[in-house]
């Protein structure tokens, strides 16, 4: 390939970095820059893995802030920056990887070198793209790939995406689930299309879920239509309904004549339901309240500990990372319902993938995942998993957190605890409830921790009482035999 000419992003990218790396300020500011400094962006790709951490936490926390609003935070500055010098990083890692300059084309160079390409004008994600490899054809390859990056994609997807956000990248298939996965598709040696392909799960692919607002059964605008995307899929989401339809809406966007199928039976999360929190979500539109959240108050908090409570796993975390990008969406998804977990239909497609998804988790749980194991075990209890039967799911759920426990995964312990203590997926147990509280809290599980010393604080505090309550009667026994002798003595005078 001859000498490329520098372009305006390869400037702009050269400037990023250098201004990161002296520490000076970048143009317009940019957000979480010290956590960006905690990453350690040592150019390796183990650092891809560490800013994907950072973005998932990320988007946790604008959830619950309430911030989390990809149009709003794409026209902030410091925002759109921190997104751009991702792009920009991962961009020159995977260069690297191929000791190849990286060159940044925006959309009016891509059009040019790689006329195939369909590029949305104003999709923010497809606005610019890294060349990594020599390419000698500036076209499509013979296997269908490009040596152009968009590095925005995967980000986009990682803030952004749930499941009526899809991304869909723009050389074909689904955009990867982070940055470390998306370029180690792209490494030497990789065949792309059909790996990336194969790496994503379905959950992107042909979404027919359609939801509708009550009472004035609004539909959402058909998925196709990118420009129209994010504000009409958060206005829909803002106003779920009860109901959820499964067949595609006609073209004319009028409601289906198909009717709504809620399922039959309830989801054991309602028997599972013990100590739950009361339902405080908030709709635009009044929505029937069930009396418990969809899902029970102990897997709430044990979803909560395994993205925040650290435990080192000897197991690859990848499998279990793809199968959980795609379980929150439904867990997200689910939240917003003011309904009990069975009564939320999804298509078959949606179905499809989270059964995928189960599956990625069991293999990982297999190899020794604990997270996955805890997070396997949960769809177990809920009767939603991968056994064939109820009886077999509670075993079978109940088997994954043993042995999870059994690894001094705190999490599992503390999980355990409940369990024997609410008699849910094994015979109540009270001393082996305490006893795997107790190892909880010996492993550093802070509740447990706290509840240990307070259980401990109020023992100590019966045995005080006892020991007073003991001392009293014996008192009240030497008044009353004085009082008895005194009598005597008065009789016999």
């Amino acid at each position: 390939m001859s000498a490329l000419l520098l372009t305006p992003l390869d400037y702009t990218a050269a400037g990023y970095w250098q201004d990161f790396l002296a520490e000076r300020p970048i143009a317009g500011g940019i957000v979480y820059e010290t956590e960006l400094r905690d990453c350690v962006l040592d150019e390796s790709l183990a650092s891809l893995q560490r800013i994907d951490t950072l973005l998932t936490q990320i988007r946790r926390d604008m959830i619950k802030a309430g911030q989390w609003h990809e149009e709003t935070l794409l026209i902030d500055e410091r925002y759109s920056n921190f997104i751009v010098f991702l792009a920009f990083y991962a961009g020159q890692v995977l260069a690297q990887q191929w000791q190849h300059t990286p060159h940044w084309y925006g959309q009016f160079e891509l059009r040019k070198r790689y006329p195939n390409l369909s590029l949305t004008g104003d999709d923010f994600y497809q606005h610019m793209a890294v060349v990594y490899r020599e390419d000698t054809e500036h076209s499509t390859s013979h296997n269908g790939s490009t040596s152009a990056f968009f590095a925005l994609e995967p980000i986009g997807l990682r803030l952004f995406g749930h499941i009526d956000r899809p991304f869909e990248a723009v050389q074909g298939g689904q955009v990867a689930s982070g940055l470390y996965q998306a370029v180690s598709l792209r490494l030497p040696g990789v065949s792309e299309p059909s790996v990336v392909r194969a790496a994503v799960p379905d959950i992107m692919q042909n979404i027919d879920m359609h939801e509708t607002a009550e009472p004035d059964l609004d539909t959402v605008p058909n998925l196709d239509t990118a420009s129209a995307l994010p504000q009409n899929l958060r206005q829909a989401s803002d106003s779920l309904s009860d109901k959820v339809e499964t067949s595609p809406i006609p073209a004319n966007n009028a409601p289906s004549t198909t009717d709504y199928q809620a399922s039959p039976d309830l989801s054991r999360a309602e028997t599972l339901a013990v100590d739950t929190a009361s339902d405080t979500l908030i709709s635009a539109k009044p929505a029937p309240v069930s009396k418990t959240p969809p899902t029970p108050e102990m897997f709430t908090q044990l979803l909560i500990e395994l993205n925040e409570i650290e435990v080192v796993q000897s197991a690859d975390n990848m499998a279990y990372q793809q199968a959980c990008n795609v379980l929150d969406q439904f867990e997200e998804h689910i939240a917003k319902q003011h309904k009990p977990r069975g009564h939320v239909v999804f298509s078959q497609n949606h179905l499809k993938a989270k059964k995928q998804s189960l599956l990625k988790l069991q293999a990982a749980a297999d190899a020794g995942n604990t997270a996955a194991m805890l997070r396997l075990a949960m769809y177990e209890l809920l009767g939603e998993g991968l056994a064939v039967d109820q009886s077999a799911e509670m075993a079978t759920g109940a088997e994954w957190v043993k042995q999870a426990a059994s690894k001094d995964d705190s999490r599992a312990q503390r999980l355990l605890s409940k369990m024997y203590y609410q008699g849910i997926g094994v015979a109540q147990d009270i001393e082996k409830g305490q006893y795997w509280l107790t190892q909880a809290a010996k492993h550093g599980h802070a509740e447990a921790a706290d509840l240990v010393a307070h259980w401990q604080q109020t023992q100590d505090l019966m045995s005080t009482q006892k020991r007073e309550q003991h001392s009293i009667k014996r008192y009240q026994i030497l008044l009353g035999a004085v009082a008895v002798i005194a009598m005597l003595i008065l009789i016999l005078l």
